[in-house]
């Protein structure tokens, strides 16, 4: 299971009803932040999370919008007494901005690993999940991200039986260890059957439309994409300042034939995003305009 919490959904300044665009997801014990605004901590506390456990912080880009909360975030990790270490990773240049923004929060108790992004598309292997980073369009350099957990085939008894394989070994077998005895050695494709669909979230945001999103977001179990502008009038604003409508949102869900999509990154001159949204879903019926601590709980398909 794969838990999901979109913390705030704004772009550019966080209000009062609002706060600025940022992910949280929990997988297995770890926990992943993408983008970190200002007011996340206050998304987060709102939601009932702790910052405390987070392992790792992609940022987009460096924005203020994405990225100026950090230095609070890092206090109030170091004020949990928090001790291990925390990956940070962002495009090339991440070293560099996170020293400047380590001024007014220096002393940690916790050690900052920087990870920088240097080609358009790298993949990142963790325990038991993998983020992909690919790039996009935007003023400056700018990643989108997806979170992917892989599933295993089933366990094949019969097939464990037939080669005479001990049980005692079946259950390291399926976590994907290789088995060496003086009977021979046992690998997992030898008694697991064909990968079973796992589960996918893109996160995209702070771009034109690009070939490599609808790549990216393919079959996504959920597509978290920018919608700065619900107004079908402001496409060429969207166009100037390099930013997204609605409409151009929903046609990248529809092409990348995501399962849902939920729309964020508002206009701070947005108010009621759900007023465009019976117009969008003619585009993609599954889209949601997004709300400040909407969640999800996303589960295998079987």
């Amino acid at each position: 299971m794969l838990d999901v919490c979109l913390l705030g959904t704004g772009g550019m300044m966080p209000l009062p009803y609002r706060w600025l665009t940022s992910l949280m997801a929990r997988y297995n014990g770890k926990s992943i932040l993408i983008d970190c605004g200002e007011g996340t901590q206050i998304a987060m506390k709102e939601k009932g999370w702790s910052p405390k456990p987070i392992d790792i912080i992609c940022f987009t880009h460096f924005h203020a919008d994405h990225i100026s909360g950090l230095p609070g975030m890092l206090l109030t990790m170091g004020n949990a007494e928090r001790t291990e270490p925390l990956l940070l990773i962002g495009p090339k240049g991440l070293t560099k901005v996170v020293a400047a923004l380590r001024i007014i929060a220096p002393e940690l108790p916790f050690s900052i690993e920087c990870l920088e992004l240097t080609e358009a598309e790298q993949k990142l292997e963790f325990d038991g999940f993998r983020i992909e980073a690919f790039k996009v369009n935007h003023n400056v350099t700018c990643y989108g991200y997806n979170i992917v957990v892989d599933r295993i085939g089933k366990f094949d008894i019969e097939k464990a039986q037939s080669f005479g394989i001990d049980r005692k070994y079946w259950n390291r077998l399926q976590k994907g260890e290789t088995i060496e005895t003086e009977q021979g050695t046992w690998t997992p494709d030898m008694v697991l059957g064909a990968p079973r669909k796992g589960i996918k979230v893109t996160y995209c945001t702070d771009t034109r439309p690009t070939e490599s999103i609808v790549r990216n977001a393919k079959e996504a179990d959920l597509f978290i994409c920018e919608g700065m502008y619900g107004e079908p009038e402001k496409k060429q604003k969207a166009k100037e300042y390099k930013h997204m409508t609605f409409y151009e949102a929903a046609a990248l869900a529809r092409d990348a034939k995501a399962k849902e999509l939920w729309l964020t990154h508002f206009s701070p001159s947005l108010v009621r995003a759900e007023d465009y949204m019976q117009e969008v879903r003619k585009i993609f019926p599954k889209a949601i305009a997004g709300k400040d601590g909407k969640s999800v709980d996303l589960l295998y398909e079987e």
